[in-house]
């Protein structure tokens, strides 16, 4: 028999994405094609899917890293790379995933898919980035390294009806007679370790039954088999408490029983489950045995007081079990009448806010000179940015001060040399001009940042250039000064120019 795991730590790593690659196309004829470096391919993301042919985690206690394909760099002659292969998980009905502490995702229904960790975008190749001013860029942008956290996956049964009581009352024998569950069943406690869960039929409903093993008393407090499986009846609408009749135990009686499993309840649920309140039915089991038919007449008004329904059965002989089974079909129609009605899912557009900048610059509470900056946009943009490429951080600025982040820090009094901090890089603050304010460099006509006149001139000099310039070598000299011999004295040569 498979081990049963319902709660698992899973390490998930999503794809890189790939780098975008720096590429001028060369053929002949055209020794400077253009820039035609290709974008890189998106890394794949770690999705969580229900699957109803699997039952347990087993799979990931066995293999608790799972990570994506990473996207492929891109290529010269506008190839792009191939996106990187998702991560598929799939995990029972009823998986609750938590990340840092924090509910991310309850999985319920076949097929309902999550996202868990997203995988990084790929970078640009400097095909893409080229533009009218820049058409000849030397750099690429680096893909974003994929998200990366542990998370932990918590099974909880999806179950109509919970069994609960203590080991060996007959909560498995009972489920095998109401169902077609075939749970191991034996005479000794504990024999139960996994919850069993069984599809009962009813009339015109039908439901599920699970049983809940190792309740005693301190479950909820780590005792026990308990509190490894009190998850389990967080989802059930009924729960029903089964009483053993015939147990030989020493200072154990139903009203003692009932009164134990209630207190654990409430410890564990508290007032938010009310797991107390949905504890409905007592099914007084195993009054096959002589003693234990007995019991039930002394024991029922006690029951009934505390507002429970008492359903004497045995799962050996069949007694008692059709009443029982119309009895718990009832009392789910009821509390599936009583659910609200499902309502479509819509699609709701938040728009940005006119005055949301979309970044934040703070000062560090713990260095005055220090200030940092965050922001999706400027945190992409860094960690897209290949620092050994003057070029690449030349535009890094360029699209940070449009973005307004030098005025930003200018405004909270930042001065040069002052430390900005985005992301995981420090940068030592240092004022450039104006977005789109001309260079030194386009104001002497030697071309700015990204740009290269050997592009922007023709390929090939036409016939008629090379006949033109031919003609002009040839040009006679001609003299800007005319004179005599005898506009000289004897002896004196004439002046030349210059």
């Amino acid at each position: 028999m498979a081990a049963f795991v319902d709660r698992v730590v899973v390490h998930v790593a999503a794809g890189n994405g790939g780098h975008g690659v720096a590429s001028v196309h060369r053929e002949k004829y055209k020794p400077l094609g253009g820039p035609d470096g290709g974008n890189g391919g998106d890394g794949g993301d770690v999705v969580l899917e229900v699957d109803p042919s699997v039952h347990t985690l087993l799979d990931f206690h066995h293999r608790p890293h799972q990570r994506a394909g990473n996207g492929r760099p891109g290529a010269g002659s506008n190839r792009h790379g191939a996106n990187g292969e998702d991560r598929v998980l799939r995990v029972p009905e009823g998986t609750v995933v938590s990340v840092g502490g924090e509910v991310v995702a309850d999985l319920v229904g076949a097929g309902t898919r999550v996202v868990l960790a997203s995988g990084g975008r790929g970078g640009l190749g400097n095909a893409a980035l080229a533009n009218p001013r820049r058409k000849a860029p030397g750099f690429a942008l680096l893909g974003e390294p994929g998200e990366s956290f542990d998370a932990v996956l918590e099974l909880k049964s999806v179950a109509d009806v919970g069994l609960v009581g203590f080991p060996s009352a007959g909560k498995s024998s009972l489920i095998a007679a109401m169902s077609a569950a075939r749970p191991k069943i034996a005479d000794y406690p504990f024999t139960t370790l996994v919850p069993n869960l069984g599809v009962v039929r009813a009339g015109d409903v039908v439901f599920t039954m699970a049983d809940v093993p190792g309740l005693i008393p301190g479950a909820a407090t780590g005792k026990g088999l308990g509190l490894q499986f009190l998850r389990h009846v967080e989802r059930c609408a009924v729960l029903v408490h089964v009483v053993d009749m015939a147990t030989l135990e020493p200072g154990r009686d139903p009203e003692s029983d009932i009164e134990a499993l209630e207190r654990e309840l409430a410890e564990y649920g508290g007032e938010e489950l009310d797991l107390v309140g949905r504890l409905r039915v007592a099914v007084l089991n195993k009054i096959d045995v002589p003693d234990g038919r007995e019991l039930v007449d002394l024991v029922r008004p006690g029951l009934e007081a505390r507002g429970l329904q008492v359903f004497p059965v045995s799962a050996a002989t069949g007694e008692g079990l059709t009443e029982l089974g119309y009895a718990l079909a009832a009392a789910v129609a009821e509390y599936r009448a009583a659910l609200p009605a499902p309502e479509p899912q819509r699609v709701t557009l938040t728009p940005r806010a006119v005055d949301d900048s979309g970044f934040t610059v703070t000062v560090d509470p713990d260095d005055e000179g220090t200030f940092v900056v965050r922001g999706v946009k400027p945190e992409r943009w860094v960690r897209q940015t290949d620092f050994t490429n003057d070029e690449a951080v030349g535009y890094l600025a360029d699209r940070l001060n449009r973005l307004g982040v030098e005025d930003r820090l200018t405004t909270l009094g930042a001065q040069e040399g002052d430390t900005v901090v985005i992301g995981d890089v420090a940068f030592d603050f240092q004022p450039s001009l104006p977005a789109g304010t001309p260079l030194a460099e386009e104001t002497a006509g030697l071309g700015g940042r990204g740009t290269d006149s050997r592009i922007d001139a023709p390929h090939r000099v036409r016939a008629a250039e090379r006949l033109a310039a031919k003609k002009a070598r040839r040009v006679p000299y001609e003299m800007t000064e005319t004179w005599t011999d005898d506009d000289l004295a004897d002896g004196e040569l004439p002046e030349e120019d210059g």
